[in-house]
This record gives C-alpha cells, structure tokens and sequence, in this order.
C-alpha cells in the first residue's frame, strides 16, 4: 500500500483469487446471498480455527467462553435472539485467506468467519453465518438480515455516515503483477499512467484507484480501469496480458502468490497502499449498522482476545500476524472523504 511502503511493514497476508473454480460450486446463491454452513461441533468452551483450509493455515483450537460483563452490553433484541448473524462478502467465488469454501466443498471458512466465531463465543451468542455478494452484504447490513459484516471492510469516513465500527485489523492493499512484469507501484500514483488495472467494485481499493485516475485525467493521462466477474476471471486476464495488475486486499493477493508460484504464469506483489490513504494506517472493522449499539461490545470481545491471546493464535493460524493491532478501537479515524 503505501509510500507507506517505505514507511511501515508492509503487510502480507493473504489474498483472492486462488485457483478455486471449484469453491463456487454449490454455493453461488439465487438473488445474491447465501446461508453457508459452518462449524458447529465445537467443544464446550473452545473454538476451532484454520478448519478445512487447503493448506491456507494450521488449524488450532482455542479455549473462549462468554464474558457476561461484555455480553450485558449486547442491545437487548440480539441478547434475547441468542445468536449474531454475521455477514460475509464473499460470494460467488471466495477470497481466501480471508472466506472462502473449505475442503469439504460445503464450509465456508477463512480468517473473517472464524474471528466472527471467537468474538460470538465471548458474547454467549451462536455464530449465523450468512454469504452475500460485496455489493449485497451492506444491503444486507442496512435491511438487519444481518448484525455484523466480518468482511474485510475497510474503516471510512464516508462509510461512518451508515455503519459502526469496531477495529481488528490492519488494512493494506496490494498490486498484483505477472512475475516477469517491468510494473511497480512505488507509492506515486503517476507511473499508473498507460496502464490497465482491475479492481473489485464497490470496493474501498476501487474508491482509490478512481480517484488517481481522476488526478491522472486531469493531467491528461490515461489509466484503464477494468472489471471482471470473479477472481478468476481477473487471474485469465492478467496471465493473457490483458491487464497489468491487479489492485486488491493485500492479504489475498500475496495468498494467490504462493499458489501461482510453480506455475507456467507465476506473479508477485508489485507494491502496496494503506487502505486509508498515504497519510494514515487503514484498518479493518466489524461492521454493523449506525446507531445499533453493536460496536462497544464488539470492541470489548476483540480486546478480551487480544488480552488473553486468543486473537494472536488466530492471526498466527492464518498466517497473519503482520496484522495485528494493539487494540480494537470503536470508529477510529479512517479513509478520509477527499482520500487524501
């Protein structure tokens, strides 16, 4: 992401797009979201993680009860229901590490869901898991079919003027370029110039690239902005050419990074970007509707991880202990509006 690649460590992760055709299968859902299935045999008092990975991370079972004094917080009608609805953008295709469908074609698994499952544990509450696409997860936000979006969802400003958040990550993006690619990002949006970039729509990596795109028309300098169906489909277009990168989540795509590795086409991170601008860390935050009385106690159950290392396991199962923040913090600071 960033100048700031100079100027913090960039963060690795793991990202979109693998080779997984197959992930589809059985779970591209008719009017864009999806009940997916998920982990319920858990022990009393334990949560487990990495399950059914693919080799995306090392499963781990974690000790984790509910703590009343953090549950007490819960708005009522949720408390009452017994259970949190937690939403997930990761329709048609999956974006591993961070959601996609496990080894048994049928789970969704992935780092976000199973955070989600840890902070439902600490809350007493039974983890719902409900599949959208991007697009209709916040729908789904916004109507109340669901409580939370564990997603990751970049904290915004302008996002801020619908939704609470609760923080829990670090926010990075990432160009993804062909191996034998001249293309770098340095951080000065200028050498964007001439050439033709995928993003995901609707994204806050989209909101970016637009905006240096409208910087660079100004000067009367062109970038190609370009838009595919699923990652793979993104992946067909960069190995044939017909982009030069693609810019999305750093996590996914340094995870497509190694699965291409021995390939005919292998790629690489060709630069990085915080999700919030170059002036500012961006972070990534449960996301529940303005005004739900869901972000405090969020908060509070991220925190009680992190305090008792749950949360530090977690990252490390997945392979993303880059990402860690100190603390979880309700609505910090986020991309500001100007994106400046």
């Amino acid at each position: 992401m960033p100048t700031h690649i100079t100027r913090r460590s960039l963060i690795r992760g793991i990202t979109a797009a693998t080779a997984v055709a197959t992930l589809a299968t059985g779970l591209a859902a008719c009017g864009g979201d999806s009940d997916a299935a998920t982990r319920t045999n858990d022990g009393a008092g334990t949560v487990t993680v990495g399950t059914l990975s693919n080799g995306a991370a090392k499963e781990a079972t974690l000790e984790v009860t509910e703590v009343k004094s953090i549950s007490d917080q819960l708005p009522a009608d949720i408390k009452k229901s017994g259970k949190l609805v937690i939403g997930s953008g990761t329709l048609p295709s999956g974006a591993p590490p961070l959601g996609f469908v496990g080894s048994d074609q049928k789970t969704l698994t992935g780092s976000e869901v199973d955070l989600a499952r840890l902070v439902a544990a600490v809350l007493g509450l039974e983890p719902e898991v409900k599949r959208f696409t991007w697009e209709n997860l916040f729908v789904g936000i916004d109507s109340g079919k669901v409580n939370v979006g564990f997603s990751n969802i970049t904290d915004t400003e302008e996002r801020k003027q619908k939704y609470e958040f609760a923080s829990y990550r670090k926010d990075d993006l990432a160009f993804e370029a062909l191996k034998d690619s001249e293309f770098d990002f340095d951080g000065d949006y200028e050498v964007l110039a001439g050439k033709t970039v995928s993003v995901g729509a609707g994204t806050n990596q989209e909101r970016i690239l637009l905006e240096w795109k409208s910087r660079l028309e100004k000067e009367g300098k062109k970038l190609t902005v370009k838009y595919f169906q699923d990652n793979n489909s993104t992946y067909l277009a960069l190995n044939s050419g017909k982009i030069d990168a693609y810019f999305g989540p750093s996590p996914n795509l340094s995870y497509h990074v190694t699965q291409t590795a021995s390939t005919p086409t292998p790629t690489r991170i060709a630069g990085q970007f915080s999700g919030a601008g170059a002036s500012l860390q961006g972070l990534i935050a449960a996301t529940a509707k303005k005004d739900s009385g869901l972000a405090e106690p969020l908060a509070a159950a991220i925190n009680h991880l992190i305090e008792n290392g749950q949360y530090a396991k977690w990252l490390a199962a997945w392979n993303l202990s880059n990402e860690a923040v100190p603390k979880s913090e309700v609505n910090p600071p986020g991309l500001p509006l100007d994106n400046s």
